[in-house]
């Protein structure tokens, strides 16, 4: 008896933002398009792609850009889109609730529907990464959602370092995990940092060590602050998609819009993570100290 076989092609896409707002709603939408075209069933935008990544400097003017659940024309074009090509979106936007603020992402399935709101658990707070600033901690906590295609587990940029949010969705069921991401050079006052391959690798390492594919979307393109054009961030692209064993297989460029994509077979992963047994040894009795700071 043959096993049993279920493929998803997943597809990432990059490009550069700017303050021409319906630009990038325009660019990202022929990009989905294109990726539809081409096959993908799942496609992952970058973070905060609707805008710059004002978050470089404190202005509070920024806040004026964050929108409701229920009033945003960007998960309304984005939903809409989804269900017309019968594909899966997650959409990352500046979210208001109430009187706080939120880096979210709104998942929308392959029917348009949207099937949950995963809210930004770690916050940056560092020069050009002000995140404390405009978002407040998410109260979501990790979450995965089935889809028409895979059983997805999403999170956004910094929770990407913490190995905790990939291990809690994969023990929730996800089958791929995928981060939207706005990464670049550190700006003065911090000395010159490029972590794009480190960036690279401790993701790598969540796909390795939970034996699922992984995915993440970076933005490309030299941003500046309107307060202080001195600062800048430099975005470094690089965006990839890694195998069940961590490995690269698809890397865009560190300065080109790019499209690009992977084929998995899900039951064949689920086999493997059978036969591996990581899961079955963990030893959560011994982990107490991943409760505390330190």
């Amino acid at each position: 008896m043959s096993a049993s076989s279920r493929h998803v092609t997943v597809a990432v896409l990059q490009f550069a933002c700017g303050w021409d707002l319906p630009a990038n709603l325009a660019r990202a939408e022929r990009l989905v398009r294109a990726a539809h075209a081409q096959g993908a069933e799942v496609i992952l935008l970058p973070e905060l792609f609707a805008t710059p990544y004002f978050c470089i400097e404190q202005d509070a003017r920024h806040l004026e850009l964050a929108q409701s659940v229920e009033d945003s024309p960007l998960l309304r074009r984005f939903g809409a889109l989804a269900g017309e090509l019968g594909v899966v979106l997650p959409v990352s936007f500046f979210e208001r609730a109430g009187n706080v603020c939120f880096n979210s992402v709104a998942l929308f399935d392959a029917d348009g529907r949207r099937v949950g709101i995963y809210r930004k658990s770690h916050i940056p707070d560092g020069p050009g990464y002000q995140e404390k600033f405009y978002f407040t901690g998410g109260d979501s906590g990790f979450r995965v959602w089935d889809t028409r295609f895979a059983r997805l587990g999403v999170g956004i940029c910094w929770d990407q370092w913490f190995p905790e949010c990939a291990r809690i969705m994969a023990l929730a069921g996800a089958e791929l995990l995928l981060y939207p991401s706005a990464i670049g050079s550190e700006p003065p006052p911090a000395p010159p940092v490029d972590s794009r391959l480190h960036w690279q690798r401790t993701q790598q390492g969540h796909a390795a060590a939970n034996l699922m594919p992984l995915a993440a979307a970076n933005r490309i393109g030299t941003e500046y602050s309107r307060l202080d054009p001195s600062v800048s961030i430099r975005f470094y692209g690089s965006s990839f998609i890694a195998d069940a064993s961590g490995a690269l297989l698809r890397e865009a460029p560190q300065d080109a819009e790019a499209l690009i994509s992977a084929s998995f077979d899900l039951e064949a992963l689920k086999r493997a993570r059978d036969g591996w047994f990581v899961f079955r040894d963990r030893r959560p009795d011994l982990y107490g100290a991943l409760s505390t700071h330190g």
